[in-house]
């Protein structure tokens, strides 16, 4: 194990387009061709092996399910691979053999976060017995798209369990279904959460790519403490449909990747409107961006960035993300953006006294949940347990040994099923009004408008909760790690290292709703280099062709 340091990860930048070298790992029997080392390689390093036909994405799959079986029994971050996903990737190789491609994700092996439905022979259970079992009248419109795309779901992502929406006292990426997911930047790292799972899978290539999905937090504190790109994109722009609700007006789902061009290319094959969900006819434009064409080494030029800095806390932990964000400030410049510091929110104390502020507190989110989680369950064909509401749900978990209850607790549960609003009614739209002027002109929208920026910046850590509430886009890619001399933080269980040596941070973009465009040209120029696990799988395409 080593760690970078951090002028060198500051300086040395990635222009995150073509020309960049393949790292690369064995020669392929098929051509002669250099084979690309799945820890590194990006999609187009796979698209154009795929091409030339230096391997399949039948070896594609069989490589990957390798290296999940390799170390999925200490990091625990798969609960389930696609049984069917070899004849899926052989019908794929199939097209590109005909001259038929659909895409960059074209035979692509993709992991998806285990609240994502498919209509396969894969569940989708948010990490719970309670919907083991359960059959979706069809794919989440997520999947679809993915599938639409020529994408191969190979497998379900362990998580924190309900989306990290069930317990006070649970742990990061902890499921009864999965066991506990740990990183693999330091031994019983904490992997962050809620897509803990597809934040390890994308960060050592136990997969291509990853999708999760956010209500708070859930899609950019993995990425960023796995050394991850990750896009929290606006609530709206991509469909909610079949995925195991938190709240419809906070959950959103995107993707977890090594480089932003990989998050873009999943990006455009996932957004777009759905008719069965209404938020998604709130996006202003009629054709998807493409979001890779907006990856370039220039996208920084003439940007106007801003940095709130009354919402950047200091404590006695996180001093190397405060300095490495305080360093990176000159490459910003470096590369053409202008930085107006100081650019504060304008009402952030009141965000801060309002109730709603965080996920777990929040009255609208537990009025969502309520209704969201019974219209799910409802929407099933085949469901098992029977289990029809909230309370349904709260009475399984409690007499069901494997769900841990009462060691892990239903207070999130217990507290949004004791709320006095309900979805819809005058209390209901007054709090959601409020949760909206708390996220917008309070805080993210008010410092953009008020000093006429094209986005700001922030410590990834620090960035969820003021972007959740009203659902703005966030994007956050990697900046640095702690230094070696770190103190080894436990969790309160004793479980999980929550805080040690190599420990990746990342740095965040903030932008207007439906700017996922903007912050992903600006990403793509700032992406810097990263350090590497301390526990990497050994197989390789090489081992398995």
């Amino acid at each position: 194990m080593f760690v970078i340091e951090l002028s060198l990860v500051l300086s040395t930048l990635l222009s995150v387009v073509s020309g960049v070298a393949c790292v690369t790992y064995g020669i392929s029997p098929k051509n002669g061709q250099p084979l690309p080392d799945l820890l590194y390689a990006t999609i187009n390093d796979l698209q154009s092996g795929l091409a030339a036909g230096t391997f399949t994405s039948v070896d594609l799959v069989n490589a990957y399910v390798a290296r999940i079986n390799e170390v999925n029994p200490v990091l625990h971050a798969v609960i389930e691979t696609n049984p069917d996903a070899l004849a899926i990737a052989a019908s794929l190789d199939a097209e590109r053999a005909d001259g038929s491609t659909r895409g960059n994700l074209h035979g692509i092996p993709i992991c998806i976060k285990d609240n994502i439905a498919t209509l396969d022979k894969m569940n989708n259970t948010a990490g719970s017995f309670a919907l083991l079992g359960a059959i979706p009248p069809s794919d989440s419109t997520i999947a679809a798209k993915l599938k639409a795309a020529g994408a191969v779901i190979i497998g379900k992502c362990n998580l924190s369990q309900w989306a990290n929406y069930r317990s006070s006292n649970s742990t990061n990426g902890w499921t009864s279904r999965g066991g506990q997911t740990m990183g693999a930047y330091y031994p019983m790292q904490d992997p962050s959460g809620s897509s803990s799972g597809p934040g390890v899978v994308s960060s050592i290539g136990l997969a291509a790519a990853a999708v999760g999905t956010e209500t708070s937090g859930s899609i950019i504190s993995p990425s960023s403490r796995n050394s991850l790109t990750g896009i929290k994109p606006s609530v709206g722009l991509t469909s909610r449909y079949l995925v195991v609700p938190i709240s419809q007006t906070q959950d959103t789902i995107g993707p977890l990747t090594r480089t932003m061009m990989d998050a873009a290319y999943i990006l455009s094959a996932i957004a777009g409107e759905d008719s069965h969900d209404n938020y998604t006819s709130a996006i202003p434009f009629e054709t998807i961006p493409d979001y890779a064409a907006e990856c370039s080494s220039n996208g920084l030029e003439n940007a106007k960035i801003g940095i709130p800095r009354n919402a950047i806390t200091v404590s006695s932990t996180n001093g190397p993300e405060i300095t490495a964000f305080n360093a990176s400030i000159n490459v910003f410049k470096q590369l053409g953006a202008t930085i107006v510091d100081n650019a504060d929110f304008p009402d952030l104390a009141g965000y801060l006294n309002f109730t709603g502020s965080s996920y777990t507190s929040d009255p609208v989110v537990g009025a969502d949940f309520v209704s969201d989680i019974a219209n799910y369950f409802n929407e099933m064909t085949t469901n098992p347990n029977g289990i029809k509401n909230l309370q349904q749900l709260i009475n399984y978990t409690e007499t069901y040994a494997p769900e841990d209850y009462p060691d892990r607790d239903i207070a999130r549960w217990l507290g949004a099923a004791s709320l006095n609003i309900t979805m819809g009614d005058a209390n209901y739209y007054a709090a959601l009004l409020q949760q909206y002027y708390y996220g917008s002109n309070a805080t993210i929208l008010g410092a953009l408008e008020k000093y006429d920026l094209d986005a700001l910046i922030i410590p990834s850590s620090m960035s969820p909760g003021y972007a959740a509430i009203a659902g703005y886009p966030i994007v956050t890619v990697p900046l640095g790690y702690y230094p070696a001399t770190t103190k080894v933080t436990y969790n309160s269980r004793g479980t999980l290292v929550s805080l040690g040596p190599n420990f990746p941070f990342g740095l965040s973009f903030y932008g207007r709703r439906f700017s996922e465009a903007t912050l992903v040209k600006y990403a793509c120029a700032f992406e810097a280099a990263t350090n590497d696990p301390y526990i990497i799988p050994n197989i390789q395409l090489i081992d398995v062709m």
